[in-house]
């Protein structure tokens, strides 16, 4: 490979043959199991970064089956997401923890995206003939476990799109250089488009983390369920933007100013 043809074609790893194609990626059928659950306090603030804050004490576990999604094909996932306000006051979601069963989604979204995804198996399926269940294990330990009653009151379908289409989500992204050190912190900011949904319900749910040193999603414990949704949708996981550059503003986020900077 010369030195142009490396320039204009490289994208991924393995160069010659990436784990995933380009984004965007487009996901059919997608079903979302979520569990909001009060939580501790100082546990929140500990793990959201500046220069978001914590919106409240919620935690929303998440078991999302994905039966079809481009270039990706079949997989799930499971994990936290936080509420948060952004510096200009808008109300968005912090992705903590995200845990799933294929090399490519795991692959393509921590490089692009610094989705902070580690390889588990969790599964979302329907538990004899009237229980939403979704489970976590990480290698032979369970870890989570969440049920829900299947589908018992319909909700509005419109409000759950504005949630998934309208809502700004915020990861922080981090690249390792070659010395060990950070060539990439990033608050990376991103939005679903072209969200269609095709059903939600609400119905009664349950909770429960076990904790693990390398999958600790305990460490944010379960105080009291507060609801649960479920819902299917398509919808389109678009491209992300920078909203903050931690090594470019040491200084400035060292001084306290850090939320002025965000979206400059």
């Amino acid at each position: 490979m010369n030195l142009d043809s490396i320039r204009k074609n490289a994208f991924a790893m393995p160069v010659h043959n990436p784990a995933y194609p380009r984004p965007p990626y487009r996901f059919i059928n997608r079903e979302y199991f979520i569990i909001s659950y009060e939580t501790d306090c100082d546990a929140l603030r500990a793990i959201v970064p500046e220069p978001l804050l914590p919106e409240n004490n919620l935690v929303h576990y998440e078991f999302i089956r994905m039966p079809d999604s481009s270039g990706f094909g079949e997989y799930t996932e499971s994990g936290q997401v936080i509420a948060v306000r952004d510096p200009q006051g808008r109300l968005g979601s912090y992705t903590h923890s995200m845990y799933l069963d294929d090399e490519g989604p795991i692959a393509g979204g921590r490089e692009l995206w610094g989705f902070p995804k580690k390889l588990a198996r969790p599964t979302l399926s329907v538990d004899g003939n009237d229980t939403l269940l979704g489970t976590l294990d990480y290698g032979t330990q369970r870890i989570a476990t969440g049920t829900m009653g299947f589908k018992h009151v319909p909700i509005d379908i419109e409000a759950e799109r504005k949630k998934l289409a309208d809502t700004p989500n915020y990861l922080l992204k981090v690249i390792p250089h070659v010395d060990g050190s950070a060539r990439v912190c990033e608050l990376v900011r991103f939005y679903l488009r072209d969200v269609s949904v095709l059903g939600a319900w609400s119905g009664p749910a349950a909770l429960e983390l076990h904790p693990h040193a390398l999958a600790p999603v305990a460490d944010l414990p379960v105080k009291r369920v507060v609801g649960a949704r479920h819902v299917i949708a398509n919808l389109t996981l678009d491209i992300g933007e920078v909203a903050f550059d931690y090594l470019a503003s040491t200084e400035v986020a060292a001084t306290g100013n850090a939320r002025s900077l965000i979206n400059r």
